[in-house]
Parts: C-alpha cells; structure tokens; sequence
C-alpha cells in the first residue's frame, strides 16, 4: 500500500519566484514576436502561403483566445509587404452588349488617373458639343444643306407643274397633298365648266391627269431618299465639326496611356460612340439597352470608368479581413434602384466584394461567421473551384430567377484565403463537406499551452511586454510578472505548463493595470494582480455565493463532520460566462439482494449523461470482476446524486460512486470530512479528472465557513497532483496542518483513507485477510449469493430479477 499521508504544501502550488528574472520590469524587455510555443503552427501557415497551386488555402484552428488572429496578421503582412502590388480592376460599357460590363485591368494606380480623366472628359463634352454644333460655321452648313434640299424639292414640283400646265393640267397644293386640275388660258376649270365639256374631252383630260398623278407619285418616292441624303449630310457635317473637339478631349488621355492597348481601344470606342449617336449635343441610348438613367446629370455614364479596386495608395499585396462575410460582402453585388415602379441598374452600381479587394494578395475570415451567412460559403467555394469571381445575385446563382440584370465579366481569381476557426468546426468540415478538404489542404493547429520552464517563463515574460506595449499598459515588474505566470499555469490546469489564452491574460493585465492606476503605481505589482483577480471573483461570486449558503443553512444537505455507511462527498465543477467554480455534492448508495444491478438514477431520469452512464456501468464491471468472478453477483445497487435538479456528466464522480457502493456492501462508514473526486477503470485503478483546483477550492470554502479544526481533507487521483496551482488561501491552510490533500491511485487507497480500515490485499492463494474492508465486501456478496440460491431454490422459478436485469444491466 502506498504512503497515504497527506501532500505537503509545496505540492499544492507550483509557486514563481520573482527573483529568478534579471529584470526590474517589462519595460527593459524587448517584445517577443507573439508566436510564443506556436512553431508548429507557423511553420505550416507559412507552407500554406508558400505553396502558389491550387487547393492549398489554410485553416487556421485553435482555442479562443490563443492568439491565432494576432500570428496570422504578422505572418501575412510580412509576406504581403514583399510580394508586388497587383493590378487595379476596373469595369467599363460595353458598346456592343450593355448587359455584359467589360474588365479592364491596370497596373497599380492608373485605374484612378484614367477614372478621374474620363470624368473630365465627360464634364466638359457637354459644353464642346454645344459649342461645336452651335458654331456660325457650322449652323451656316447645315442650313446650306438644308436650303439645298428644300431649293430641290421645290425646283422639282415646279417642273412638274409646268410641264403639266403646257397639256391644260394644274398641279395645285391642298392642306390634303398635291392635287391636279384642268385649266384653260390659265384658269381652272369650275367643277360646273368641267360637267359642261363634252365626254370626249373630258375624258381625254382624266387621262392627262391620271399620268401626271403617276409621275407626281414617282417625284414624291424620291424625296424620302432626298431627305435621307440631307440627314446624312448634316450627320457628316456634325461628325465633322465634332471630330476634332472630341479628338481634342482624348488627346490627353490617349498620351497619358499610350502604353496601354485595352484602353485605347476603349477610347476609339467612346469617340465613335459620341460622334455614331451625338444630336443637338446629347447622346441617344441604344435602343436594346432595357435600363434607362435615373436623371439628365448621368446622361454620360457609359463614358465613365467604374473603378472597382484602387490599388493607388497600397504597398505590397493587400491583406483583407473581412468581418462581415455575407454573400454580396464576399463575391460583390449589383446595386439597383427603383424608377417609375421599376428596379434598374448599370454597370456604375458594381461593388467590389472582399476577393476582389484581396485579388493578388490575402483573405482571411472567420470560419463560423462565413458559415451563418446563406449562400456565403457555396459562393466561396465556386470562385475558389472556378478561379473567377463572377458577380450575380444568389438567386442567379441557384438558378431561381429569370429576373434581367448585367452580367459583368469574370475577375480572376487569384487570392489566398485563410479561414480562422476553432478545432470543431474544422473536424466537422472535413468530416461533412468533400469539397473542404481539397480546397483547405493546410492546417495550421495551434497549441493551448507550452511547457513551464524557466526559458519560456522569460519568454512569457516577453509576450506580456509585448501585449503591454500593444495597449499602452503600465510595465509590469517581476513581482507581477511572476503572478501572471502563476495563473497562466492555473489557466493551463497544470503546474508544469503555461497557456496560450492571450485574451485572458490581456484582459487580467488590463484590470492589473486599472487597479495599478487607482494606486499611482507607476509599474504593475504581484498586489494589483491579485486584486485583480479578487474583484473577478467576487463579480462572479453570485451563484457559487448562494450555493455555499444553501449548504451553510441546511437546504442543501453536506456533512463535514461525523461518519456513515454508503454516503460520500463528490465534487463537481461548474463553468457560467466563462467562469469555473466547484462545490461538493452528496451521494448516497444503497444496496440490497438481486441480479448484479446497479441502478444509475440519474440516467433512469434522464438527468445524466452518456459520460456518467459509462462511469457507472464500469464501476458496475469492477465489482463483477473483483468479487463475482466465481459465484454470480447477487446485489441490486442503487446510486444518486442528492438534491440533483440539472444534467449530470462526465465520469470524474465514478470513484466517489464505488466508494459509497463499497461502503454500502460492507456497513463500513465513510468520514463525512472528505470530499472525494476521480474517475475509475474497469481494474480498480484512478484516473485524472478535470477542474481539480476548483473543486477542492469548492470543498474548502465550504469547510471554512464551518470552521476548520484540521480533520478536513480532499482525496484527489495522484495523476492531478501536477495539475495542482491552489489559491494561497487553500495551500497556506494545508501548511499550518488546517487543511490536507490526499493522493491516490486505486479504489483501495481511497477506501482506506475514506475509512481508515486497510482496504487488504490477497495473499499468493487469494485469501484476504479478516478484517480488512475487501474481507467485508467479500462476507457480505457471499452471503448474498446463498440466500439467493435458497430463495431460488425455495421459489422453484426464475428469478424475478431478471427483467430488471435486461433493462438496467450493463450493455
């Protein structure tokens, strides 16, 4: 049997000595780079960001806090400053499809000068067409041109008339048209001097008439080609007096990007589009596009450039987080607004989305916020699939809609997206999207926690000078550096290591350094981080507060004192808004003949969980296998957590629930000034559990109020001893002999510490010594077993426990 006495002091707290540190404060040290403990992680980040072929996009997954955020914005903005700007997008009408928007790319800051050129241009072609359209010159031609063609018209209608006149026939001009009648010397005829003519001649004159009404009609089928000639002329004439002020405008813009052949062509476009269409100074639409402007200010806007991303100011490729990554936030969007009833839009109303602000460089989201936006994380995935980034409504997208809207050109898709996560949600990816693990094929895991060594103290002690400096904190001198180092070994739940929760040590600096200001501390002590620790606790200390009151004024039933048969003391531990506090919770074990049942009541009420149903049922197995496995096991147990009211789980209670059954079965009784916690295996021996600290803080708070007299202890596993960083209070107790802590490693330890009774070992035959615990355990499942076979024996029928076997057994 191993040493049962208590744990020493220095066992219950793995202090930091301040005099370790060779310097007086955080502010002689020099700032750690924040990738403390994380060479794993950033050796495959940067792999990930190395790696220029498809697929290889990174997820990032660690624990809250743990700094991942802050390493992957280092890592890419030092890889991005290195790495070439890229190339400004831009989006312009297109003359021949409106409805299909063309790209234009540009190197880095040209896509603002040309914008900003074209806008001129736009300003000022209003006022040169007016001026050149309205000039004497060529208001003079076009009214030459015109006076020519109505000089023709005329001309031609009146050879017409005189050669009719010659044969007695007059060509007259009614408000109806042109009309033909008989004269004679000049005169024509009354309708009255007509009826009187002979039939012959008046015959004879509907004839005559009858062919100059043909050539009248032929004279007037040429006069819409006549008119057609004259419109085209005054065109030629327009083109011509607007040719060179147009020319003129784009001279500047042709010389400032010579170099560039795609905006030339846009510009040859523009001038042929304003000389094609140009009338009385204003443009006409095209008649197939559908959208109209919303008012006359906007009349040019197919002669604008959209520039979708300025690059002009940006050095390196750009690092885009995106905060709010909902579909039109990602892939862009086409921005409408509604005219006379309907929703109208051109391709000015494109938005860039984040992949096209970070085309050539870094994307970088969080993964659970991508996932809550609908469509978001499938538009992701097809531009990533694809490499294009195609703007359309998701409705397109899934082929919902018919609706008319542009459909501008594709953008490439060159980008490096990082997802940011938690481990979960990265196991669930990959488990249930195929797609995922093609796409993200670089994991970047970043640890919890770093060994405690003195190297890596100093080096914790650099990281705080470096989140110190980063919120423009007080130094911190080696005093509270040293108790910062002490909770970051409670945060890891083990003395021998460190935690990496950044966000929970920048927040306790931060509350250090308020406490420190309020005192007109000029450096942060190990004082004002305790007191920054304590006023936390006592912010959080409602509910753990009234559960210590309910124990101290008898609503909740917990012995400290005396002893008794198939009652212990368990702990738990409880975690509210980020805070863990434990408490102990009695448990009661009842045992009686029957079938090997042991009843977990819990899960009957379906208030425990499948960790605590498991932990029963091996303690369930150990008992078979320890002292059944000759004869069957003929007890009915039943266990309980009293004045349980919520879900029980996890098996860290196991230990606590043998030893009730086992103090149960042999009337042995359990010391009520224990609490005990552990896990069990199927062999009898003790696991580590979690919140080892809490719950024996739990324990010990409850046992101060009552007074301690130096009876109270705790039995934990032996495996939780290196997991032990104590409040001062509980380990300056366990020194002055107040308080004690037990370890231990199997049941029989803990069975004879809980009862001071030796738990007795077989010898090399098997036989246990009398009076030992295992002895008594053994006496009673023996006499259990005969009165079972006679009950059996007497009743002559199977036994009746058997249904209650099949339903509550152990499967």
């Amino acid at each position: 049997m191993a040493d049962l006495a208590p744990l020493p002091a220095t066992a219950l707290r793995a202090s930091c000595d301040p005099s370790r540190f060779n310097f007086d404060s955080t502010a002689s040290l020099a700032d750690h780079a924040g990738d403390l403990g994380q060479a794993r992680a950033v050796e495959a980040l940067q792999f990930g960001l190395a790696m220029g072929h498809s697929g290889y996009h990174v997820f990032v997954l660690g624990e809250p806090g743990s700094g991942k955020h802050a390493t992957t914005f280092r890592l890419l903005r030092a890889r991005a400053a290195a790495e070439p700007v890229p190339p400004d997008l831009c989006y312009l009408h297109n003359f021949d499809e409106p409805l299909h928007p063309r790209l234009l790319t540009l190197p880095a800051g040209r896509g603002a000068v040309l914008r900003a050129q074209m806008q001129t241009f736009i300003r000022e072609l209003g006022p040169a067409v007016e001026s050149a359209l309205g000039s004497d010159t060529h208001s003079d031609r076009v009214e030459a041109l015109q006076n020519n063609h109505k000089a023709r018209e005329e001309g031609a209608l009146r050879e017409l008339g005189q050669a009719c006149g010659a044969e007695g026939i007059s060509l007259l001009q009614t408000p109806e048209g042109f009309v033909f009648a008989p004269s004679r010397d000049g005169e024509v005829l009354s309708p009255e001097a007509f009826d009187a003519l002979p039939q012959a001649e008046r015959d004879e004159i509907e004839t005559r008439v009858g062919g100059w009404s043909d050539k009248l009609e032929d004279l007037l089928n040429e006069f819409p080609g006549w008119r057609k000639a004259l419109r085209e002329s005054i065109a030629r004439a327009e083109q011509e007096a607007l040719g060179p002020a147009v020319s003129h405008l784009l001279r500047e813009v042709r010389e400032r990007h010579a170099d560039l052949p795609e905006v030339l062509s846009f510009l040859d476009a523009v001038s042929k589009d304003v000389l094609d269409n140009a009338v009385n100074g204003i443009p006409q639409e095209e008649e197939e596009e559908e959208v109209t402007e919303p008012d006359d200010n906007t009349r040019f806007h197919r002669y604008q450039v959209k520039l979708l991303v300025d690059h002009a100011t940006s050095q390196g490729a750009p690092v885009v987080f995106e905060n709010n990554p909902g579909y039109g936030n990602l892939i862009g969007r086409i921005e409408h607004i509604v005219q006379q009833g309907a929703q109208v839009t051109h391709f000015n109303m494109i938005r860039a989305g984040a992949l096209h602000r970070a085309s050539g460089g870094y994307l970088v989201i969080d993964a659970e916020r991508l996932l809550t936006q609908p469509f978001a994380w499938e538009g992701l995935k097809r531009s990533l699939r694809s490499g294009e980034i195609r703007i359309e409504p998701p409705a397109e997208a899934q082929g919902w809609s018919g609706a008319l809207t542009l459909e501008p050109e594709a953008v490439p898709c060159a980008v490096k997206v990082v997802l940011i996560g938690d481990r979960e949600l990265y196991y669930l990816l990959m488990e249930n999207d195929p797609e995922f693990a093609d796409l993200f094929k670089v994991a970047a895991d970043f640890d919890d926690d770093i060994p405690r060594t003195p190297e890596n103290e100093y080096e914790y002690a650099r990281l705080m000078a470096l989140l110190a400096r980063g919120a423009n904190l007080l130094p911190i001198d080696r005093g509270g550096v040293a108790r910062l180092i002490e909770e970051a070994a409670r945060l890891a739940e083990d003395a021998a290591k460190l935690s990496l929760n950044t966000r929970s040590l920048s927040d306790l600096m931060r509350e250090a350094d308020h406490h420190a200001r309020l005192n007109g501390r000029e450096t942060t002590g190990r004082a004002e981080v305790e007191a920054a620790i304590a006023a936390r606790a006592r912010r959080c200390s409602r509910y753990p507060q009234r559960v210590l009151e309910s124990m101290l004024d008898g609503t909740t039933l917990i012995s400290t004192e005396g002893a008794r048969a198939g009652q212990i003391n368990g702990l738990v531990v409880v975690e509210l808004a980020g805070e863990r506090f434990g408490y102990p919770v009695r448990i009661t074990a009842t045992v009686r003949l029957g079938e090997g049942d042991v009843v977990d009541i819990e899960r009957e009420a379906e208030l425990g969980g499948a960790i605590h149903s498991k932990g029963v049922m091996i303690l369930s197995a150990f008992l078979a296998a320890r002292y059944a496995r000759h004869q069957p096991l003929s007890l009915s147990g039943s266990l309980v957590f009293e004045q349980s009211y919520g879900m029980v789980e996890g098996d860290s209670a196991s230990l606590a629930e043998l030893c009730a059954l086992l103090s149960a079965l042999a009337q042995v009784p359990i010391q009520q000034r224990f609490a005990i916690t552990g896990s069990v295996n199927q062999f009898g021996e003790v696991q580590v559990i979690g919140g080892v600290n809490e719950k024996i803080e739990g324990f010990f708070d409850l046992c101060k109020a009552r007074g301690l007299d130096g009876s109270h202890a705790v039995v934990i596993p032996a495996a939780s001893v290196r997991h032990l960083m104590l409040r001062d209070d509980v380990v300056r107790a366990a020194r002055d002999g107040l308080f004690h802590i037990h370890a231990i490693g199997t049941v029989d330890e803990a069975m004879t510490v809980l009862t001071g009774i030796p738990a007795g070992e077989p010898d090399a035959k098997g036989v246990i010594p009398r009076g030992t615990l295992n002895h008594k355990v053994a006496s009673v499942l023996a006499e259990m077993t005969a009165a079972r076979r006679a009950h059996d024996d007497a009743e002559g029928h199977k036994p009746l426990g058997h249904q209650h076997r099949q339903r509550h057994g152990a499967s």
